[in-house]
Order: structure tokens, then sequence, then C-alpha cells
């Protein structure tokens, strides 16, 4: 099974060496002119030093032309490197890792709802043979593709998913910038959403939805609460029937409660019973 990081690799290096192969060789004319430069490089040798000369940094690549084409099919540097005047040009390409944010979108989800969602992107120039001769510009083309593929993709997406599957998202983003700036020796490190943006009617209704949700749950838990406790007195009530001396206690304990709080009414409780005993004497 092959990964596909050595797939990418392997495509990237097929490009390049048919990149190499198409430039063709220099000829004849083209080597008399290089003789010509190295004759006239000798024969000038203390001034044109600085000139031929260069130094590359280490973040850095240089890609060299000789007479229009490759010279090599692997880049320059990092370090010194020797420009032939007059026949020889080179490219400089940077090798670090480069963020842009995306502007703020306007995009239609696929339940018919406009939000405005922004993001940011995170690259770096993988093989800058590529970086350098298939496409003009490398980061601005990154930046304008992004743009489309966000608009793609979130275009495929109900907005619960927009909400709270970020990360799939920002996943198949990445793939799909990817598998297109592959060619153009560009490497998609990360992207992410960084702002979902909603109408200001569509946020008040969705918070009026919330609040009712919370409501109609409160009143269950309050409905569950009062039936559990209805069946706690019914047991209990049950319990007190089969043993009178229970109330008796219920009702001393209940007195007990209300002298605790130093109240200057006290109510007492009179059982039922003895005034059922009077009414039946009557």
């Amino acid at each position: 099974m092959v990964a596909p990081g050595q797939t990418q690799s392997s495509s990237s290096t097929d490009i390049i060496e048919d990149t190499c192969r198409t430039s063709g060789r220099l000829g004849v004319c083209g080597w008399l002119l290089i003789i010509i430069s190295l004759i006239f490089v000798v024969a000038t040798f203390p001034i044109t030093l600085c000139m031929c000369v260069k130094v590359v940094k280490e973040y850095e690549r240089a890609i060299l032309f000789r007479l229009g084409r490759i010279s090599d099919k692997k880049p320059k540097g990092p370090g010194l490197i020797f420009v032939l005047p007059c026949t020889d040009t080179y490219v400089k390409v940077d090798l670090r890792t480069i963020s842009f944010d995306i502007p703020p979108q306007e995009i239609l989800t696929k339940d018919s709802v406009t939000v405005s969602v922004d993001g940011v992107v995170y690259f770096r120039i993988n093989c800058p043979v590529l970086a350098v001769t298939k496409v003009s510009n490398a980061h601005s083309s990154t930046m304008l593709l992004a743009q489309t593929t966000l608009r793609n993709v979130l275009g495929t997406k109900d907005l619960a998913e927009l909400l709270s599957d970020r990360q799939s998202i920002s996943l198949s983003m990445q793939e799909a910038l990817d598998d297109i700036t592959d060619r153009w020796g560009v490497k998609v490190e990360r992207v992410e959403i960084k702002d979902v943006k909603l109408p200001q009617q569509l946020q008040r209704a969705m918070a009026a939805e919330a609040e009712a949700t919370r409501e109609a749950r409160a009143k269950v838990i309050a409905a569950e609460g009062e039936m559990n406790a209805s069946r706690a007195l019914k047991e209990a009530s049950m319990v007190i029937a089969e043993s009178p001396s229970a109330l008796q206690l219920r009702y001393l304990q209940t007195l007990n409660s209300i002298a605790a709080e130093k109240n200057s009414t006290i109510i007492f409780p009179l059982p039922i019973d003895i005034v059922q005993h009077f009414i039946h004497r009557k």
C-alpha cells in the first residue's frame, strides 16, 4: 500500500523529469555562448566575481535557468551558487510556511441559508522547480483557489453541519486544495474555518428556538418531579393509614419544626379522628 505522501512526491518527480526532458538540449549555439561567457569571466575575473557568485539562504532555494532552460533537475542551495553572466538567470523560492486569511465569503448552504464564512490557510513550497515552471504566481493562485474551494465545499453542507462539524470540513478543504496544488509544487499543511457569521434575523430565530426548547425541557422536568412526589405521598399515606399513631408522631414533628423557627403563632393540628368521635356521639 502506497502512502499519500509517497504518491505526491513520485508524481512531482515525474513532472520535473518531464519538464527537464521537454526543455531539450542547449545545442551548438548554446554551448558556444556558454564558452564565450566563461572566457569573459576568466578575462575579467576580479571584477566579475561579485556578479557570478550568489548567496542562497537556508530557507531558500534557487532555480537556475541557462539560456532559458533549467540547468538541473534539483534546485540550488543553500550556500553559494555560480551564475554565468549573460547566459544564466535564477529565481529564488522561499520554503517557509506561509499563512493567509481567506476573505469573508457569502455562501448559500445546502438548506438555503446565507452565511458569511472566513478562514485561514497554511501552505509551503514543496517543490521549487514546479512552483516556478508550472504556475506564474504560486501564492496568489493558492489564495484564489482557497476562496473557490471554500465556496464549493460549504455549499454542500447544511447549517447544522457547518456550525458543529468544522474539523471534517477543514480536512475536506485541505484534501481538495492539496490535490490541485500538488502539480504546482505547493503543499497545503492546514486549513481552518475562523468565523461563521449568521444574519441577525436568523440569530434571533435560533435564540428563540433554543429558549423555547429549554422552557419545554424545564416543564417536562417539573412535571416528572410532581409525578414522583405524588407517588411518594401516596406511599406515605398508605404507611400512615396502617398505623394511626404514626399520624400523631407526624403532628408532633411538625409542631417541633414550627417552634424552632421562633414564630409568634403556633397552629396546633387537631386530629380528625377525635372530631369524628364527637360527631358520632351526637
